[in-house]
């Protein structure tokens, strides 16, 4: 027998499965039966493609035992693909999905009882410790002779040792604890299963005993009834289906707790017959930010399972939609290798992806509704702007953005709808924090002029919005860069600019090299100064995230400088002829730019000499 500890993301996890997760322990007989209903799908498949396994006799079905009612234990049993040794440690005495111990240490107070919680890191299995106080699994791979038992108390660790087992698949053996009794009632059990997994497309059994008569005369039979309808439900036709069948069929595919947000339901007849069934959670997966996320959609063959951790059944701008594609016309031997070049497949991801954005601009026009989807999956919208050309005619229209003239979000049609006739691009501000964006002393000259800004705070807007083109004729135009303001200057405005030239040169002697130009500003009315980008080259902001996500170390930035000649410290400075306060001054009004950028300064202890010397002065 071997000893092992779990690793620390797992203790924690446990502790808190079994002391304040879940608001409902009834979801453990979910998650173990759709557990066993994925190893009956994987041995399916093999079956009939692996050489070495096709000889396996194979009836797929699960049973569920209930030993002395009223306590004892309850048994969940497939005839599946089964687990190895090494697969039983790997499978459950880790957690290998990425992010987990970072989630686990930031989550805290009420977030601890978020039921919603379930499947977002493939955790279900773990929820029988809520019900037991020991669990037992003995499972024989398919293919292999030797069979191993699982053992584990749900506190530190767990140990394996050899066991034996009649054919392959799993058996999960619960000893129920004081919370978990209610569990031993064959009422109680049937009703589960009725309620989550009467959709599984294998028989599940129900095994219980029954007693009649009483004293001499009392006998106990042995129960054996199948309790689930076994039907591939996305085969059904919708009129048939339920909003309730809907939901638990999502519930455990998607391993969620929550309803989903949206349901697209396809039954494809033609040149290609296939079913999809898709759901959009309500909640956007915990991994949807990750490189190795999870793929949310299952391939079916004729109602086989082919696979579920192909990233190509959807784009990975999509990679947040959970469900199901059956096609009727690929082979049931279909390999990676071939799923990525297959055109049958091609096609009916094309049409899906259409169908899907077709009911996302059905959804948008519930202005409700579409603020929670927009709030939880705008940003992989403008990743299919960016990635996605086929359909970036489609996916434009479904991006929002924040605004400067409305409260919450707004579309490009909306902003365009709403321009001033003499306005002549798209004017937009992009950054880190909305709140730092609506605080820009840049934005004081477009709204003074009735000019709505765009505010754009993800962080992939640096690269998606230049690539746009115009949008119904308008030019989209960063208004931290130089060549934005060109189109709100008048005639006085560039009198005013010639007559500030003097105060330029001055600050351009003083400043040298460390900034790329001093120009005179028109777009401030408050502020002294503000640094705006080169056409061309990268903002703050943007060398800031390349430096985050490892890029090489870019060349230092050389701003652009602008000053706001009627602001009092610039005309203070075009007057002086104090050249150690004329130095002060123009440095600061560089370096308060850069702190209002976000950017860190080289020497804060100069900064602040030469706030000190500026002040005393004042005196």
């Amino acid at each position: 027998m071997s000893k092992q500890k779990f690793k620390t993301e797992v203790s924690q996890l446990l502790n808190l499965l079994i002391h304040s997760l879940y608001s409902h322990s009834e979801i453990f007989l979910r998650e173990l039966v759709s557990n066993s209903s994925d190893a009956l799908d994987k041995l399916k498949y093999l079956s009939l493609t692996d050489d070495s396994l096709k000889k396996i006799e194979f009836t797929p079905r699960i049973d569920i035992r209930i030993q002395e009612a009223g306590e004892g234990t309850l048994l969940v049993e497939d005839n599946g693909i089964g687990m190895n040794k090494e697969e039983l440690a790997d499978s459950l005495g880790t957690i290998a999905r990425s992010g987990t111990k970072n989630f686990l240490e930031t989550l805290s107070g009420d977030a601890k009882k978020d039921s919603n919680l379930i499947g977002k890191f493939g955790v279900g299995f773990y929820s029988c410790f809520m019900v037991a106080d020991k669990v037992e699994v003995i499972s024989r791979k398919a293919g292999e002779d030797d069979a191993w038992k699982w053992t584990s108390s749900g506190s530190t660790g767990f140990s394996i040792e050899a066991a034996e087992r009649a054919a392959q698949g799993t058996t999960v053996i619960l000893h129920l604890n004081e919370t978990g009794k209610e569990y031993s009632s064959q009422w109680k059990v049937r009703s589960i299963i009725k309620k989550y997994s009467d959709h599984i497309a294998f028989p599940i059994h129900l095994h219980w005993e029954q007693s009649t008569g009483s004293g001499e005369e009392k006998k106990t039979e042995q129960k054996d009834e199948q309790v689930n309808a076994a039907s591939a439900l996305w085969k059904r036709p919708k009129t048939e289906i339920t909003d309730e069948e809907y939901s638990e069929f999502y519930k455990t595919i998607g391993h969620d707790s929550e309803e989903p947000m949206l349901r697209i339901h396809t039954q494809a007849e033609g040149v290609l017959e296939y079913t999809t069934l898709f759901f959009v959670p309500k909640t956007a997966p915990m991994d949807m930010y990750q490189a190795d996320y999870t793929p949310g959609v299952k391939l079916y063959v004729k109602r086989v399972f082919i696979t579920d951790d192909e990233k190509e059944l959807m784009p990975v701008w999509l990679r947040f939609i959970r469900g199901i594609i059956d096609s009727e016309d690929l082979p049931l031997n279909v390999s990676r290798e071939i799923l990525q070049q297959n055109k049958i497949l091609a096609n009916i991801r094309d049409a899906s992806v259409k169908k899907l954005l077709a009911e996302f601009k059905k959804l948008s026009e519930n202005e409700e509704k579409y603020a929670e989807f927009t709030a939880q999956y705008n940003r992989p919208l403008k990743e299919g702007l960016y990635s996605d050309w086929n359909n970036r005619d489609e996916i434009l229209p479904l991006v929002r953005y924040k605004s400067t003239a409305v409260e919450g979000w707004t579309s490009l049609a909306s902003y365009k709808a709403r321009m001033p006739e003499e306005q002549k691009s798209i004017y937009y501000l992009t950054g880190d924090r909305e709140e730092g964006l609506r605080k820009s002393p840049l934005l004081s000259a477009y709204t003074a002029k009735g000019y709505e800004v765009l505010l754009m705070d993800d962080d992939i807007d640096e690269f998606v919005t230049p690539m746009i083109g115009p949008f119904e004729g308008k030019d989209f135009k960063a208004i931290n860069r130089s060549g934005a303001i060109d189109d709100l200057k008048t005639d006085d405005d560039k009198k005013k600019e010639n007559e500030a030239e003097p105060v330029v040169e001055k600050i351009k002697t003083i400043l040298g090299d460390t900034v790329k130009d001093v120009v005179a500003s028109v777009r401030l009315t408050e502020a002294p100064s503000c640094l705006l980008a080169d056409e061309g080259a990268p903002s703050e902001h943007l060398r800031q995230m390349l430096k985050a996500m490892g890029q090489a170390e870019l060349p230092e930035a050389a701003f652009i400088l602008e000053i706001n000649p009627d602001h009092p410290v610039v005309q203070g400075l075009k007057n002086s002829s104090d050249e150690d306060l004329d130095s002060d001054i123009a440095h600061l009004l560089y370096e308060q730019a850069l702190l209002v950028e976000g950017v860190s300064l080289k020497d804060p202890l100069e900064f602040a000499s030469r706030i000190n010397r500026v002040a005393a002065k004042a005196y």
